[in-house]
């Protein structure tokens, strides 16, 4: 067995409460590395095309990666991966909590959940074993009520636990599922897990995860430590602030989303920026195996909000549920950062929604009459946090179409409110407006699961002004579509295989040393040569693709919101500016001729050759 896989994968059955194990398909790994990549491959070949993603024939994949477990610094990256009931299509959702490491430490490289249980249930594995438990006394709880009665329930404080929320049980579109306090965040996971009965996962493995070559490999994590983090002045905001520390360049770039994305600068920013969070930070806490620990707890001493204590607020949380609503309190973001993660809601969805409806009850499109009384304008926080709560358990009927997510809402709605709608193909923009970095309105229009900044980021190069093309700087202009195209797919491989080999992406952004790293965990030689771990990249985001195609996905999809085209920002840095369409059009372009995709954003079976997918993959290839 190559290092760091365990060699297992079980499926689990819900509807029948039995499971089987079968051998990691060892082809599989070698080409797609682990992780997303791998578990891409599992979803194309068992799930049917077209189910209904809260049907219980969807698939819930948990698959972990080979640098989980192991000494690699920020390694604990590990996928949920489904079809989104969100968007419709692709979903990945990571997360740096415990329980991927430790479902490797049990003896399986993935779990493949498929049906329905009959009763709230989780699932207890423990060394090769899995158990179908009760969980009709923990449904209702929230997320930290109910990993602490699981723990209690099988009487060790180690086990780790994955949960679901009130969010997840009532299937928000974009309930999230809590892993030791770590979101795996976008797309609504977590519904597809309560649209399955499933009410927890918990884990508890005494096994070890072993590297292919242990001297290479300690030489080379010496190395990311000290070239990536500890002398990288990148990683060093991360060390000293978290995360929140991006506001500060995205707020004097003019890219914050504020206010439901009118503006780009948000002049109450120094309320809850990363200053306000250190002057009430009582603790910093990092994810497993992590030496930049970048999450801060925060407790609120005074105000109306005095007691709330919470892991938080991250820079997208502090984007969405501050900036975009207008709210520049630090108590304020704490409460609403706390009813979202123990509620179950991804923070950057909730705030796109909760932006968007309030910029239509500010333009008179929605009255009291819709939102059950509900005086909603931004910086109205009490609104907020009575919200908050409503969607999590669609109280109102108002609540309940906020819960469908941007999209499903302004489509029901109608009365032009689609116009104001700040999400691609479903899944709400996160905290970087593309109208002061065009290149990442290109990166969000193309991403795998909708807008996403997780894919690439090009605002980092667009807004420095240069971009490293292999070992040859190029300049970069800021407001001009040209050579954007190639820093979108160039970043989209690296992202795809580091995720895939599950480090963090806030560490570690050097190719030679991650190839060298998949290569001395594994084994497998190929990965000596850096353009190999590229070409594993380029690989995974075709494989995707396959699987969006299949479902549907067309160039069509692959747009921005009318927003960020046609509403110039109205203040700020970037006053005046939109993204122009024959911009936008220009890099899509470009990109699909990049990628080797057809004018349909197809992949073309040359590209597929070229890029060395399996065979197996041409069956699932209609086109």
């Amino acid at each position: 067995m190559p290092g760091g896989y365990v060699g297992r994968v079980a499926f689990i059955d819900l509807s029948k409460k039995k499971y089987h194990v079968e051998p990691l398909n060892m082809n599989w790994a070698r080409l797609y590395i682990g992780g997303k990549g791998v578990g891409a491959r599992y979803l194309l070949e068992y799930l049917p095309p077209g189910v209904d993603p809260l049907s219980p024939d969807n698939l819930l994949i948990v698959m972990t990666c080979p640098a989980n477990g192991t000494m690699a610094p920020a390694s604990p990256k590990y996928p949920v991966i489904t079809k989104s009931p969100l968007t419709g299509f692709w979903l990945d959702t990571h997360s740096g909590g415990a329980t991927g490491v430790e479902l490797k430490y049990a003896g399986f490289d993935g779990i493949i959940i498929n049906g329905k249980a009959d009763k709230p249930t989780y699932l207890y594995i423990e060394d090769g074993k899995i158990e179908f438990r009760s969980a009709e006394h923990l449904w209702g709880m929230r997320v930290s009520e109910a990993r602490k009665a699981i723990k209690e329930e099988l009487g060790d404080p180690q086990v780790k636990v994955m949960t679901i929320g009130p969010a997840g049980e009532r299937l928000v579109r974009f309930a999230n599922i809590d892993s030791e306090g770590r979101q795996h965040g976008r797309g609504g996971a977590g519904a597809v897990m309560g649209s399955k009965n499933l009410k927890a996962i918990a884990v508890r493995g005494s096994g070890t995860v072993e590297v292919a070559l242990p001297k290479e490999f300690e030489k080379i994590i010496e190395e990311m430590r000290e070239k990536d983090i500890f002398k990288n002045p990148e990683a060093e905001f991360g060390i000293k602030w978290g995360s929140i520390s991006l506001g500060w360049f995205t707020n004097e770039a003019g890219a914050l989303p504020t206010r439901n994305f009118q503006t780009g600068h948000f002049e109450l920013w120094s309320g809850i920026d990363a200053i306000a969070v250190s002057k009430v930070r009582v603790k910093r806490a990092a994810c497993r195996q992590c030496p930049i620990g970048c999450h801060n707890w925060i407790y609120i001493p005074s105000g109306k909000y005095a007691g709330t204590l919470t892991e938080g607020p991250e820079y997208e949380t502090a984007s969405l549920l501050g900036s975009n609503l207008g709210i520049g309190d630090i108590g304020a973001l704490a409460k609403l950062n706390y009813l979202a993660d123990e509620l179950g809601l991804d923070t950057i969805s909730l705030g796109g929604v909760l932006g968007w409806a309030t910029e239509l009850y500010e333009r008179g499109i929605i009255s009291k009459e819709d939102t059950g009384g509900l005086e909603l304008r931004f910086g109205n926080d009490e609104a907020y946090v009575y919200l908050v709560e409503a969607i999590a358990y669609r109280k109102s009927p108002f609540a309940d179409l906020l819960a469908e997510g941007t999209k499903r809402a302004c489509e029901k709605l109608g009365r032009d409110s689609c116009r104001y709608a700040v999400h691609v193909k479903g899944l709400e923009l996160p905290a970087y407006d593309p109208r002061a970095a065009p290149a990442m309105g290109l990166s969000y229009a193309v991403a795998d699961r909708g807008g996403d900044h997780l894919r690439s980021w090009p605002i980092g190069p667009e807004v420095l002004g240069r971009y490293w093309l292999g070992a040859k700087p190029i300049p970069i202009e800021r407001f001009s579509p040209e050579n954007k195209a190639i820093i979108v797919v160039q970043q989209e491989h690296q992202y795809a295989a580091k995720f895939a080999l599950g480090v963090c992406d806030f560490c570690c952004w050097d190719n030679e040393r991650l190839s060298l790293l998949t290569w001395a965990v594994t084994g497998f030689e190929e990965f000596k040569d850096v353009r190999n771990f590229e070409l594993a990249g380029e690989r995974i985001v075709n494989l995707i693709r396959v699987f969006n195609v299949r479902e549907g996905m067309t160039s069509d999809h692959d747009v921005l919101p009318p927003r960020i085209h046609e509403d110039p920002h109205v203040s700020g840095p970037t006053k005046g500016r939109v993204l122009p369409r024959e911009w936008f059009e220009k890099m899509k372009k470009e990109y699909y001729q990049i990628r080797g995709w057809d004018e349909r954003g197809r992949p073309t079976k040359e590209t597929l050759k070229r890029v060395n997918v399996d065979e197996g993959v041409f069956k699932h290839v209609g086109w």
